[in-house]
């Protein structure tokens, strides 16, 4: 047989790579054991970010953690599910064993992003109030784990946040600190760097550790408290023009301020929250304990394309307060906490329907994040 031209095998190289690039991430990671040339299209860089792109962006990956009672152990894993599952049956989602990952009980979940996880290994040090911690990723799909980040030491006053820059090709992420005096500084790792980047005078500290920072376009983005005084600060002590939502650019390690929507005039009850679905930013909040209200930045970064998504009571959610959780659908169906931490509420604004779900039975609390599948794994 004579041998093949050689243009011939770059264009048949081309079309495997078109076909097999919109094969979903699962079953594509066992075809590099169909022949070497499969498996050199598979393992390309090129191919990786070709696949990516073409990725269905409709699977969340769950954080699960199981309490200890009587005769069990606390357990810790991640679960993937697609969307559609957990909406409809979040409880069995939870609870379900396939596409289960383990982790160890010190590792905590900080974010998820083209398809790697960043964990966080933290020891903390009670007698002087500081702790060192460790951040690697890992691909639950593929089974890459990478090697620990160098330690940081910092004190408990401390929040995290993790991207992509796309400049760079490099995975980051963001450690907002406060000090006693209530100065705040940021430290940034990038994957597979050998040290820390030091950011100083950042503008405001994010309210909570549960509030990591929300990756849309290349930026990490809190809502924080400008010029906090002291290591703590009073809700009740806060105003309007203390609130500002601080956008860090992975790309420069530079920051800005992005303004609130201009239909907010008083302070919530309860902290907001900053959400991110669909490439667009949300802002979550209470309005004087009654209602639920969302707002929509339909173009990131432009501060007067804010929209009021719903406003909503309390009342027909059936509930008497409730904390934000998770935006699904292209900002139609909200997750929120309800009474207790194992209340979940679901509400569709497509058709006003209120779906409420107890997962007391499963023993397990969790946190969602917006996933996807890929074959992604950084150097």
């Amino acid at each position: 047989m004579a041998a093949q031209h050689p243009t011939a095998a770059l264009l048949l190289c081309e079309v495997v790579m078109e076909i097999l690039s919109w094969v979903p991430a699962k079953p594509v990671t066992r075809l590099k054991l169909v022949c070497k040339s499969w498996n050199s299209i598979i393992s390309h860089p090129h191919f990786v970010k070709l696949h990516l792109h073409r990725s269905p962006k409709n699977a969340i990956l769950l954080s699960t953690r199981t309490p200890p009672f009587p005769n069990k152990e606390e357990k810790q894993s991640l679960v993937l599910s697609s969307v559609e599952s957990f909406i409809q049956n979040p409880s069995s989602t939870v609870d379900a064993q396939e596409n289960r990952h383990s982790l160890h009980l010190q590792d905590w979940v900080l974010d998820s992003c083209n398809g790697l996880v960043c964990v966080a290994r933290i020891l903390f040090h009670p007698i002087n109030d500081i702790c060192d911690i460790w951040f690697r990723l890992l691909n639950p799909l593929t089974g890459f784990i990478s090697e620990n980040s160098p330690c940081l030491r910092v004190n408990e006053n401390n929040v995290f946040g993790f991207g992509y820059d796309e400049s760079s090709d490099s995975y980051k992420v963001v450690t907002v600190i406060r000090d006693s005096s209530g100065t705040v500084t940021a430290q940034v790792y990038s994957s597979g760097g050998s040290s820390w980047k030091t950011i100083n005078s950042f503008p405001a500290f994010p309210f909570s550790a549960k509030e990591n920072g929300q990756f849309i376009g290349g930026t990490l983005n809190w809502l924080g408290v400008r010029n906090p005084h002291g290591d703590d600060y009073d809700w009740a002590a806060v105003t309007l023009d203390m609130l500002m939502i601080v956008s860090f650019d992975l790309k420069s390690d530079t920051h800005k301020q992005i303004l609130l929507p201009k239909g907010i005039h008083e302070i919530p009850r309860q902290e907001p929250t900053l959400g991110v679905w669909g490439n667009r930013l949300y802002l979550l909040h209470d309005y004087k304990n009654t209602h639920f209200i969302a707002w929509q930045m339909k173009e990131f970064g432009d501060e007067n394309s804010w929209t009021q998504l719903l406003k909503i009571s309390f009342h027909h959610l059936g509930v008497e307060t409730l904390f934000p959780e998770f935006i699904f659908e292209n900002g139609n169906i909200f997750m929120l906490r309800g009474r207790h931490c194992f209340e979940e509420v679901f509400y569709d604004r497509r058709d006003n329907s209120v779906k409420r779900i107890n997962i007391l039975a499963n023993n397990s609390y969790f946190i969602a994040f917006d996933y996807v599948e890929s074959l992604v794994q950084p150097c």
